[in-house]
């Protein structure tokens, strides 16, 4: 048996910052006994990062740097959250797991590095974690020795973010985002097209070269404030900022700043409107629920005042139909998120079917709803076609399948056949010789064939009745193998 410490540090940040297993992290602890063998052995400086739940970041949990190199890092970087902005082929290694070799990435303290990323997997194949190496980069000294009378301003943008040896313009220039480079003392020594368009609009000044940034933009000032590389979101009257920002060192020595800021207004305002509309949708679904549960109370106000006996099963019938269509906007508002158009065929059945077999006169009717194990989600509309389409077969068979008294079962399955989704309805009943046209079939035919591009028939059987319904599984209808059958 293999036998390694427990690094405790590893271990209380993964429980707190993923949803790695205890297995995953005994993994992880096993290749951080042996980190600095790595780092003596690639001269590079080594790392473990893991991905950080409900997020889209990465956090470091164990680090090891070459015993004879002197550190890059001014100070321990475990802990540390890791943004894809800056390190791409660690998110790379963990979407794909695959390794990778990014010629420039920037470490949490803005230095520039060559990294390589290796996915550690567990068992089940599945990446739990990424196995980083990382030797600092001099090619931008060699450049400044070749280029001696390169500005300063093309020289950093070039080296971080350009093709040194194309004679195209610079990148940057051609990208949407909005670079700013500053020197030590923050006055500004780059900046793209879009970005002196951006300070010009923004500050008024026609003069910025050379300006100090945070007198240009204020705003800008907590940004700077902060030491380390970091993303911010900006809200200001007008705009909406992304703002990343990478500390430039040469030699431990602090040289400068670069900001690569997007300008996110508009889509700001698209999820404020999105927002608004899944007030408004939230609030349709409570008015339709209101108006359906209106309508029951009127037709059961009528009933009470008396109804002739031969039209009184219809009336019964549409306060069915009445409630199999409540049932799923009831379900819709139920969901944390009641705008959320999603809703939950398994669960919506057995509110249906409890319903119709509660209601019908055979206290000794058996309910059996069988998932087969799957989780079914659809949209509103088609939930509800699918809902009286069940609500008529189960009545049907409360009904008539079995004599007054009698004792019996009716069976709702769902089964996934490939593409298709089969709803099978069967009851162990007195059976029929066949069906006879009603509203309620005519209901279930036209449904299933032209709501949901289906099937409605019977299937033979020497005891009961058997109805089935199928429709394909399409991007309305998601399918999940979790949930369990429901016996009532």
């Amino acid at each position: 048996m293999e036998v390694f410490a427990i690094n405790q540090t590893l271990t209380n940040l993964c429980r707190a910052h993923t949803e790695l297993s205890t297995r995953d992290i005994l993994q992880l602890n096993n290749i951080a006994s042996t980190l600095q063998m790595y780092a003596d052995v690639s001269n590079a400086y080594t790392f473990i990062d893991c991905k950080v739940k409900n997020t889209q970041h990465a956090i470091v949990v164990a680090e090891a740097f070459p015993t004879k190199m002197g550190h890059i890092y001014e100070k321990s970087v475990v802990g540390k959250i890791v943004f894809d902005t800056f390190e791409p082929g660690v998110f790379y290694s963990f979407q794909t797991g695959r390794k990778s070799l990014i010629r420039r990435a920037v470490t949490q303290e803005g230095k520039s590095v060559e990294q390589s990323v290796v996915p550690i997997k567990n068992e089940d194949d599945e990446v739990i974690g990424v196995l980083i190496q990382e030797k600092e980069v001099d090619a931008a000294a060699n450049d400044a020795k070749l280029h001696p009378n390169a500005s300063i301003g093309q020289h950093s943008i070039e080296y971080i973010i350009g093709d040194r040896n194309s004679e195209l313009p610079i990148v940057s220039d051609l990208l949407m985002e909005i670079f700013l480079l500053t020197d030590e003392d923050d006055r500004l020594i780059y900046t793209n097209l879009v970005g002196t368009r951006f300070i010009t609009e923004m500050s008024g000044e026609e003069e910025i070269q050379n300006q100090n940034l945070v007198k240009l933009l204020p705003f800008l000032k907590p940004v700077f404030e902060q030491e380390d590389s970091f993303v911010f979101d900006l809200a200001l009257e007008k705009k909406s900022l992304v703002v990343k920002k990478i500390r430039l060192r040469k030699k431990d020595k602090m040289k400068g700043t670069l900001l690569i800021i997007q300008d996110v207004t508009e889509l700001r305002m698209k999820e404020k409107e999105l927002k608004m509309k899944s007030v408004v949708i939230q609030e349709i679904h409570h008015r339709v629920k209101n108006n359906l549960q209106t309508v029951a109370s009127l037709l059961r106000l009528q009933m009470r005042k008396g109804v002739p006996a031969e039209i009184r099963p219809y009336f019964v019938d549409t306060l069915s139909r009445i409630y199999s269509i409540s049932s799923v906007y009831e379900l819709i508002l139920s969901n944390e998120n009641a705008d959320d158009d999603a809703v939950d065929l398994i669960e919506l059945t057995e509110r249906i079917c409890s319903s119709v077999v509660g209601n019908s006169p055979h206290e000794k009717v058996h309910l059996i709803i069988q998932s087969n194990g799957n989780k079914i989600i659809t949209i509103s509309r088609k939930a509800v076609s699918i809902a009286l389409m069940v609500n008529e077969l189960v009545q049907n068979a409360a009904k008539h399948a079995f004599p007054e008294g009698g004792k019996g079962r009716i069976i709702v399955e769902f089964i996934l056949n490939k593409d298709i989704l089969e709803l099978h309805i069967f009851d162990n009943g007195v059976g029929m010789k066949g069906p006879k046209p009603s509203l309620g079939l005519e209901i279930v035919q036209n449904l299933a064939v032209n709501d949901l591009n289906g099937e409605f028939y019977y299937v033979p059987e020497k005891k009961g009745t058997h109805a089935v319904i199928t429709f394909p599984v399409d991007p309305e209808v998601l399918i999940y193998h979790e949930q369990e059958d429901i016996d009532s």
